[in-house]
């Protein structure tokens, strides 16, 4: 996955000129599913951002990152405001999906934080077994309960082995996620959805804004269509 923060007096008017959905609304924390549009209104990339206080985190896809890079600079260029952005190449992303996520990233945390009270889509910088500099999300993209763990490269190896201690976590590639998301009906980038699909033809109108049109499931945190 790519990694960014997001800085300036102006970032929000700009990231709302190049995505979809109401970013402003964010609350310190919060985070949302959207979508890099082109002009066209095709779709570039779906990313997940949340409001980090004095910067917005953002999440894109793998392969699609240096291409969504090219196309921010490319907006930047015309944008009359104060913005800019980093790409964090030094971090990693591990995910926690299922129903013991919870029970496994707990144990992790430092004193204090329950993880119980942390509600779908928040998110905080933290420290995780001991390693400084991560963030923690509560989201994945599977449909399950799950927890997103950005973690420093150099604690990446640390993280995953004080994870797989825990006998109820078993490791998993992009194949088992791609399974699940699946089977939660949530679009995968190159397959369901691509720079040819505008959100409308994606099902992904929900992502725009407008009157409240997403319920999470009691089970985890799938997003179905109302």
């Amino acid at each position: 996955m790519g990694q960014l923060r997001w800085h300036g007096a102006d970032r929000i008017k700009f990231l709302e000129s190049v995505l979809v959905g109401d970013i402003a609304s964010l609350k310190e924390g919060e985070s949302k599913l959207s979508l890099i549009t082109s002009p066209e209104g095709g779709i570039i990339d779906d990313t997940v951002l949340a409001n980090a206080g004095d910067s917005v985190y953002m999440v894109v896809n793998g392969a699609c990152k240096h291409g969504d890079m090219a196309h921010f600079k490319e907006q930047i260029a015309a944008f009359n405001g104060d913005v800019s952005f980093e790409y964090l190449d030094n971090l990693s992303l591990v995910a926690v999906q299922g129903k013991g996520a919870m029970a496994a990233v707990q144990s992790l945390v430092p004193n204090g934080i329950d993880l119980a009270k942390v509600p779908f889509l928040k998110g905080f910088d933290t420290t995780l077994a001991g390693i400084p500099g991560c963030r923690l999300t509560r989201c994945g993209y599977t449909g399950e309960d799950g927890f997103e763990l950005s973690v420093p490269d150099s604690g990446a190896v640390q993280l995953a082995e004080a994870l797989l201690k825990d006998p109820t976590v078993k490791p998993a590639g992009l194949g088992a996620r791609d399974s699940l998301r699946l089977e939660a009906g949530l679009c995968l980038y190159g397959n369901d959805i691509d720079l040819t699909t505008t959100p409308v033809e994606g099902g992904l109108t929900w992502t725009i804004g407008g009157p409240k049109t997403r319920r999470r499931t009691e089970q985890g945190g799938a997003i179905l269509h109302q």
